[in-house]
């Protein structure tokens, strides 16, 4: 499952799950503020229901908007309820380092059996926690952690190297993504899914020298002369 799609744009979704190419979408509180900023009146059940609906059975990740243990519960049992392919997201830790959240990791893996994405990790360390906590899937910010100036594939290779070696069920994503490059280079590294925006995957398709050599055998081609 390589390639997630970084948006909560139902006809961006649209496109490129016709294409058949992405294995899964994620959403965070951040990209849905961006994306439904002309539309804030819009119910977001009914929408993210369709979502779920478009997609099914490829997962669709919903991050919850509290830091409080019990909200953070509720809220997760709301959004897992809406479709079976709901993903429910959740920071390693609070804002101020608060620890409560991996025990509400482990009380909805292991309790509720909800499938959880923790989110917002920057090393291995981090989530080699979250995955002994119970999690299905660990999300490392790769551009965040090159933005520190920490080569990113290096805390992939670890937590590679960590997750098999303890036998552990969660999948590696790396999001963050700054370049096209970075995803070839995750997954070789270990990663099992990378999530980005669109225009990487646009851009991951297109080659100015592939568009050159398919426009000269659109030309050669006019001299030859097909039968009927």
């Amino acid at each position: 499952m390589p390639i997630f799609l970084d948006t909560s744009i139902a006809d961006e979704i649209k496109y490129f799950h016709k294409l058949g190419i992405i294995r899964g979408v994620t959403t965070n509180p951040s990209i849905i503020s961006r994306d439904m900023i002309d539309n804030k009146d819009l119910n977001l059940k009914d929408y993210f229901i369709s979502l779920a609906n478009l997609i099914s059975p490829l997962p669709l990740s919903i991050e919850v908007t509290s830091n409080e243990l019990n909200e953070m519960i509720d809220q997760s049992l709301e959004f897992s309820s809406w479709a079976k392919n709901i993903n429910v997201k959740i920071t390693i830790h609070g804002p101020k380092g608060e620890l409560e959240n991996i025990e509400v990791i482990h009380i909805l893996e292991n309790k509720h059996n909800l499938r959880v994405n923790v989110t917002a990790m920057m090393s291995a360390q981090q989530g080699l926690i979250a995955s002994l906590a119970g999690a299905s899937y660990v999300s490392l910010f790769g551009g965040r952690v090159n933005n520190m100036g920490y080569n990113s594939i290096d805390e992939i290779k670890k937590l590679r190297k960590l997750i098999d070696f303890h036998q552990l069920k969660s999948k590696i994503i790396i999001g963050s993504t700054r370049e096209v490059l970075n995803i070839v280079e995750w997954l070789v590294a270990g990663a099992d899914i990378v999530t980005c925006a669109p225009q990487f995957i646009k851009q991951m398709i297109i080659h100015p020298y592939t568009k050159e050599t398919v426009q000269m055998f659109l030309n050669d081609g006019k001299n030859i002369q097909i039968k009927k």
